[in-house]
Formats: structure tokens, sequence, C-alpha cells
């Protein structure tokens, strides 16, 4: 599988669209797409005017509703300890993310329900999950390394020491084979 470009990580949701410059209302619906260039990944948000006149000829990558909300007033840090969405934010944007790594920071981050998956794309470079941040309508694309069962284990052993955690990895996997994140 060819890896993805370096631009995994999509800009911020817009407050305002990206076509009629209106901002949004809380709780309005607005429309996300997601465009692949040869750069990466642009996001366009549109209002539902704007996604009713838009150029069907041109088609986004991909493309889902949602509701607007704004953002809440930043909660201080209660310490300064690295959080699963710190370093999934952290490695995302780096030069040359982990696939592995990343992929199991976002199935932590989607079980806790810190992201939602809201699509599955099959691109040029394999299977992509697409993922937005609840809170603040950040969007990731993560590659799907297709990861087997006995290579879980080593990726999860990973990723608890990359937060510095001393869970240990069996604790990690149900009986069931399937990742138990907390």
């Amino acid at each position: 599988m060819n890896p993805l470009p370096h631009e995994w990580a999509i800009k911020h949701r817009a407050d305002r669209c990206a076509v009629t410059r209106r901002p949004f209302a809380s709780g309005e619906y607005f429309y996300t797409l997601l465009f692949h260039d040869a750069d990466g990944y642009r996001r366009e948000d549109l209002s539902e005017e704007a996604w009713r006149n838009r150029n069907e000829n041109i088609q986004p990558f991909s493309f889902w509703k949602t509701r607007y909300e704004p953002l809440p007033d930043p909660a201080p840090e209660p310490f300064a300890k690295e959080t699963a969405e710190q370093l999934f934010r952290r490695l995302i944007a780096s030069p040359s993310p982990p696939a592995n790594t990343c992929y199991v920071l976002a199935a932590m981050l989607e079980r806790k329900r810190i992201l939602k998956q809201i699509k599955t794309e099959t691109g040029d470079s394999g299977r992509v999950l697409i993922y937005e941040h609840g809170a603040t309508g950040d969007v990731f694309i993560v590659p799907d390394p297709q990861l087997r069962l006995d290579e879980l284990e080593s990726v999860q052993t990973e990723v608890a020491q990359l937060l510095g955690r001393s869970r240990s990895p069996s604790a990690m996997v149900n009986s069931g084979g399937e990742a138990a994140f907390k």
C-alpha cells in the first residue's frame, strides 16, 4: 500500500460558509466537503444554501452533513502529561506519521467519543478512515494499516509507552481479541 501524503490532518471546521462567507449559527446544519488535490486534502464547509447552489459536476472525495456548534472556551490543563488526543494530533501532523500508531490512537479516541468516524473511503493509496473531532470539527484522514490481531499487542504497547502508562498490553485487548481501549 502506498503511503498517503503528509497532509492527513485537515484544517479546523470553519465558523462561516466558504462560499457565502456568512457565519454559521449555533445548531445550523452545514456540509463538509473534502477534496483530494495534488497537495493533499482540502476542506470546505458550506451552508445548506451554498450546498444547493454548488456545481454538482465538481465531486468531492468525501462529504457529509453535520450540525454547527461553536467551540467551547478551552479548559485549563489539569496536568502536563500528554493525552491520547495530544499524542494523536502531534503524530498525525508529523512529516511521517506512524500509520499503525495513529490508527490505534484514532480507535481509542473514537471509543472515548472524542473522534467520530464519518466515512470510510478507498482511494489510490488504499482504505482510509475519515474522522471528525466532536468538539472542534477538525477532520483527520487515517489510513487503515490492515493490522492483524498478532500485530495489535506490539502497537498497543508502543502507544502505552508513548503515553507514559505502565498498562500491560494484555489489559488493552479483551478476551474476544478486540482492542479494549479505555
